[in-house]
């Protein structure tokens, strides 16, 4: 399919850049009205899953991948919750180990690449319910679990799986981590590390010989936290083995259901080669959507409670 024109085209006046348009959605945004059972299941590996399912008596489910140190109580998980709820759709919103509030059991956390724990779930959705219609929808790491899962699985997927979507996606990871360097982009940075240095420290308490705590107090970018930490726990040689080996473009060309992809030009945390237009260009399973503005994760507009990508995902998604 072609690259379509967007019509994003006007956020809140006070959202005027695109950090704006990523941190104040973040930080402020509120969705009401969702509530969740929880459903927790096991892996392959005797880890477990945490699923959080928000149902209204559908033959049609939405599965959502939520972004980096997410989970299910995201503003744009919820979001997508409690929009796809009022159109007849189910929803479960599967938290990536260590997410959702519960430390997983193994010594891996999760990363962009964590495809399989993704499988895992559409296995388990398959094979203890009854939906006619599955559809995958990712936002941010999110959406580069779905691409790389639906290349992956591009030959064998579940029939009852017919469109996904993502947003905000690190279509090639190399070139989005590389905008954690970046002075302008220090907040995330710092915000992402945070948080993820408390995982491996929680982690370090299951596996005390495992995690070199003097070493974690001295990382201060993501490619000594990645090296030292991501790929030694995962099996990758250093950060830049890891984010070559996981980026989704490795897979994108190999998808064989519609799927919609929407980046904003001005989301901080994609770099250029995020914007997949080549394989857009000649593959017709693949819609491009590039809006001049949203952020990431943001696209807010004015006066309303569901944000434009949550529109766009709804529409796509239920055509």
């Amino acid at each position: 399919m072609p690259i379509i024109s967007s019509k994003y085209r006007n956020p809140p006046f006070y959202l005027f850049n695109g950090h704006l348009e990523t941190i104040v959605p973040s930080l402020l945004r509120k969705v009401k009205g969702v509530s969740y059972q929880r459903e927790k299941i096991d892996t392959p590996d005797d880890d477990f899953l945490n699923l959080d399912w928000s149902e209204v008596g559908s033959d049609r489910l939405l599965i959502v991948s939520h972004g980096l140190e997410g989970d299910s109580y995201r503003h744009y998980a919820m979001g997508l919750v409690k929009l796809f709820n009022q159109h007849g759709v189910d929803v479960v919103v599967w938290n990536n180990r260590s997410c959702g509030g519960e430390i997983n059991l193994k010594p891996i956390l999760y990363h962009h690449g964590a495809s399989y724990d993704l499988e895992t779930v559409v296995q388990h959705v398959i094979g203890n319910r009854n939906y006619e219609y599955i559809f995958l929808a990712g936002i941010s790491m999110g959406g580069a679990q779905t691409l790389k899962y639906l290349g992956e699985k591009a030959l064998s997927l579940p029939p009852q799986i017919k469109r996904a979507a993502v947003y905000s996606t690190p279509c090639n990871l190399p070139s989005s981590a590389a905008t954690l360097k970046l002075k302008s982009n220090q907040f995330y940075k710092n915000r992402f590390l945070g948080k993820l240095k408390n995982k491996i420290r929680a982690k370090a308490l299951q596996f005390p010989d495992l995690i070199d705590l003097d070493l974690l107090d001295r990382v201060d970018s993501f490619d000594e936290f990645d090296t030292h930490f991501t790929a030694k726990l995962h099996g990758f040689k250093d950060a830049a083995d890891f984010y070559q080996s996981v980026s989704p473009d490795n897979w994108i060309s190999q998808i064989t259901i519609p799927t919609l992809i929407i980046n904003a030009l001005n989301d901080p945390l994609l770099g250029s080669e995020c914007y997949p237009t080549k394989i857009a260009n000649e593959k017709s399973e693949l819609v491009l959507e590039m809006p001049q503005r949203g952020g990431h994760t943001g696209f807010l507009i004015p006066k309303n409670e569901f944000s434009y990508a949550e529109y766009r995902l709804l529409e796509f998604l239920l055509n």
